[in-house]
């Protein structure tokens, strides 16, 4: 009985390392896209600044808030990378723990 209450909550710590899993690559997935449009907006900062784009104030301001946007997006989602593995990692030894709890028997041992 013990037993089957045990399971029945790494069952539910299993599901929660999934959901961890899954946020954990949508983070990395959008820190990805972060630095991408950081390297755009200053791409589109240097071409402005040197002149390459004419004497577009629109697109001097659109790369700034390019750059900024990406930053803020970028430490945002590290921190939250950051929760999310701790969080994981806890998740992980806690199922760990509970599976070193059970008494496991082998299939073949007729105790």
């Amino acid at each position: 009985m013990e037993d089957d209450d045990r399971s029945e909550q790494i069952s539910r710590i299993e599901a929660r390392i999934e959901e961890l899993a899954e946020a954990a690559e949508r983070c990395r997935k959008i820190i990805l896209a972060s630095k991408i449009v950081i390297a755009g907006g200053a791409a589109l900062l240097l071409g402005a600044v040197l002149g390459l784009l004419g004497s577009n104030a629109l697109a001097l301001l659109g790369a700034i808030a390019a750059v900024l946007g990406g930053i803020v997006s970028l430490g945002s989602n590290v921190g939250t990378l950051r929760q999310t593995m701790t969080a994981l990692a806890a998740a992980e030894r806690l199922r760990s723990d509970l599976i070193g709890s059970i008494d496991l028997r082998l299939v073949g041992d007729r105790r």
